[in-house]
């Protein structure tokens, strides 16, 4: 069984959070200053795409990926997206 991995990235005023459950079928929670705005409910190797709004005046859509390894046991990657920029997300140790 696998562990949960969390993201974390600071983009303006607000906060974005990455949480990933435990092992291949997890589920994936998209939090944007605390609030949940995505969830999918297992992920698989390979990509997992989700997308969310900033609360902005105007309000800015953003993507986030987040890529497992089909082959060989590691951690994910996570990605954030916004305005065609990518932005890596730094994964935060929870103990």
């Amino acid at each position: 069984m696998g562990r949960s991995h969390h993201f974390h990235l600071d983009q303006g005023n607000h906060s974005i959070t990455v949480n990933i459950g435990p092992g291949r079928d997890g589920e994936i929670e998209l939090l944007v200053n605390g609030k949940v705005v995505a969830y999918q409910r297992e992920h698989g190797t390979g990509l997992n795409l989700l997308t969310g709004e900033l609360p902005d005046d105007p309000v800015r859509l953003f993507r986030v990926r987040i890529r497992e390894p089909r082959l060989v046991p590691a951690a994910p990657r996570c990605t954030f997206e916004l305005d065609g920029v990518e932005y890596p997300m730094p994964e935060r140790h929870v103990v």
